[in-house]
Formats: C-alpha cells, structure tokens, sequence
C-alpha cells in the first residue's frame, strides 16, 4: 500500500518547543463574536421616541391657573394627574409620562413640581394638570 513505510511511526513531536495543555488548546475555539454591541446598537437606533409638543397660550394659562390653585393647598397634600415630556437621554426626543400622585412642593427658584414619591417634573415641560376629587 502508499503508506505502509509510515504507519507504525511515532507521531511526530517538536524537539524545541512543548505540547500546549489540553485546557488551554480548548481556549483556542471559543465563540468569537466580531461585532460585539451590534445587535444593542441596531436596537437603539430602532427605539422610537415621541417629539415634544409645544403648548398654546391658553394650555399654558389652564396649567398656570392650576399650579395657582394648588399653592395654598400644599399642606394638604393634593392628588394631581400629571402628564409631562420625558426628554429621552441618548436620543432626540423622549417620552410622554402620566402620573396621579400627591403634590410635596412646587419649587419656584428651580421651576420644579415635586410629588410626594421624589418625582421632581420641570414645570416647563407639563402637557397636562388636573386636580384630582376628593
């Protein structure tokens, strides 16, 4: 046959260099994933968001008419529904936010309204607020 002369021989083994461990041969055919991040970033880039919608003078007037009402009734703790723009952190635009909740604070200095579960929402962002009944 062709490869008789060879058959019986020894496997062949480098005179200069040792045999790499069986553990660390195993190293050499794990998964390699090129373009790691790919599929988060398409993902991303596939995440929609909501433009922020400006409002008119009378919507402006209703919410200011509202937060005037509400001020001396803070220590009472009034339940309002809230819609304000969430602006989102990595993309432009955000998200519309509703919330019935309990008001803590309307902070003038910072422009804030504060609801009593630590909420703090930018006045100038508010869509909506109504009073809740009792």
């Amino acid at each position: 046959m062709k490869y008789d002369a060879i058959l019986d021989l020894p496997h062949w083994e480098p005179r200069f260099r040792l045999r790499m461990p069986r553990e660390n041969r195993a190293a050499q055919f794990s998964p390699f994933d090129p373009l790691e991040g790919y599929e988060e970033a398409v993902a991303e880039t596939a995440r929609e968001t909501d433009a922020e919608r400006w409002l008119d003078e009378e919507s402006i007037s209703a919410i200011n008419r509202e937060l005037a009402f509400l001020k001396p009734r803070l220590k009472d703790r009034p339940a309002v529904t809230v819609t304000w723009f969430e602006p989102d952190a990595r993309k432009t635009g955000g998200a519309y936010q509703t919330r019935t909740e309990s008001v803590k604070k309307i902070d003038e200095y910072e422009s804030r309204l504060i609801l009593t579960d630590g909420t703090e929402i930018p006045l100038d962002r508010i869509l909506s607020l109504t009073q809740e009944s009792e």
